[in-house]
């Protein structure tokens, strides 16, 4: 009878006595049914023998059994590796890039002397580990993948080579801008999209992998689209050294994307190990350019600044709205065409930077792709943060 107890306790029942009408009848749900102790047993044994969790009992003056799960049978949480520590580390720097880059910003502007150890050369090598770094994201396969051009890659790159360099020639014209700062907002606009595009892609829930192709689709193609379109908008305002251009893109942008995807093709483990520390070192790096580019104007910052600031925030406004309502008008669904409004509305303001204190004899060209960089940054992180609460029903589905 006591083995009939504990079993209707297991079964959540009652147990019921031998003589009740209930258990004497024929009907009786087989649930409330007794069964013998030797069944109980046997059923105990191999039903339950392997999954109960082993049980301390002890009694308390001989009366009261207490028990309780032994504690060293209880799951214990795993404490981070360094080197999980340092990925939760750089991924919230990573995503405060917004902030880093106005950090920088403002101190060059109010401290420009903070930034006198920048050189030329320091910009590109810091470039290129970069543009290294966004290439460890991809491998070769993912090159290939871009070569195929699908509908939604296809639109994506046909909007970012036209709405953003268009929109940087007619701001220019609809702001008079002086020549100086004409041509470093047009050569901004015709820069390919952005590595921070891939993380504010996915705090929007957008398409990641789209996102992340683009990004490499229009690298790649850069070492053509940004220095053609800049020399066929910009040359009314400067002179443009084309050939300058390219070879700079070919040193900074291609090379190391393609390095860094061949890396993390055939040594996985290397980059795995390397890949932590690349967002925040390239997020450093652009808030050291940044700031770098506005120290060495600010003076004329400081009066004509409110100028700059209203042109790069247009330009990528611009960016943002067309390149969403083109995407939706040609048929792509919301999630891929919000990856596409971010992609066209971010650019690499860095390499702007770049290649106008290369190439430009002026050096307020800069300006407009360093005050870009802070303008992009915001209104992407905004954006993203509003999607992110409306998500598509095809997301939640």
């Amino acid at each position: 009878m006591a083995s009939a107890i504990s079993l209707s306790f297991l079964n959540g029942t009652t147990p019921l006595k031998s003589n009740s009408p209930l258990h004497k009848s024929k009907f009786t749900p087989p649930h409330l049914r007794i069964i013998s102790s030797s069944k109980i047993s046997h059923k105990l044994s191999s039903s339950f023998e392997q999954s109960i969790v082993p049980i301390s009992c002890t009694r308390r003056f001989d009366l009261v059994p207490r028990c309780g799960i032994l504690s060293n049978d209880l799951p214990t949480e795993r404490k981070k590796s360094f080197g999980e520590w340092v990925e939760v580390v750089g991924d919230a720097v990573s995503t405060a890039f917004p902030i880093w880059v106005s950090l920088g910003c403002l101190l060059g502007l109010l401290r420009p002397s903070t930034f006198n150890w920048v050189t030329p050369n320091w910009t590109i090598a810091g470039l290129t580990i970069t543009m290294l770094g966004m290439g460890m994201t991809l491998t070769l396969d993912d090159l290939r993948g871009a070569l195929s051009m699908p509908k939604e890659l296809f639109a994506g790159f046909v909007l970012q080579y036209s709405v953003m360099p268009l929109s940087g020639f007619l701001v220019s014209k609809l702001l008079n801008l002086p020549p100086h700062y004409a041509a470093g907002l047009i050569l901004v606009g015709c820069c390919p999209g952005g590595t921070a595009s891939n993380i504010v892609t996915y705090i929007a829930r957008g398409n990641v992998a789209l996102s992340v192709l683009m990004t490499a689709a229009s690298t790649v193609s850069a070492v053509i689209m940004t220095p053609l379109l800049t020399a066929k908008l910009a040359k009314q305002y400067i002179t443009v050294d084309a050939l300058g251009l390219l070879m700079s893109t070919l040193q900074v942008v291609l090379l190391p994307v393609l390095a860094g995807a061949f890396l993390n093709q055939y040594f996985e483990k290397l980059v795995k190990f390397v890949s932590p520390v690349m967002p925040p070192i390239a997020v450093g790096t652009v808030a050291i350019l940044c700031g770098y580019a506005i120290g060495q104007n600010a003076p004329a910052i400081l009066m004509s600044g409110k100028q700059v600031v209203l042109a790069s925030s247009l330009l990528h406004i611009s960016g943002f709205l067309f390149g969403y309502l083109f995407a939706r008008f040609l048929g792509i669904d919301v999630p891929s065409s919000r990856t596409i409004s971010i992609e066209v509305g971010m650019q690499n303001s860095v390499l702007g930077v770049v290649l106008a204190t290369q190439h430009f004899g002026n050096p307020l060209t800069a300006v407009p792709c360093a005050v870009s960089s802070v303008c992009h940054s915001i209104l992407g992180s905004v954006l993203a943060g509003i999607w992110r609460r409306s998500s598509p029903k095809q997301l939640e589905d």
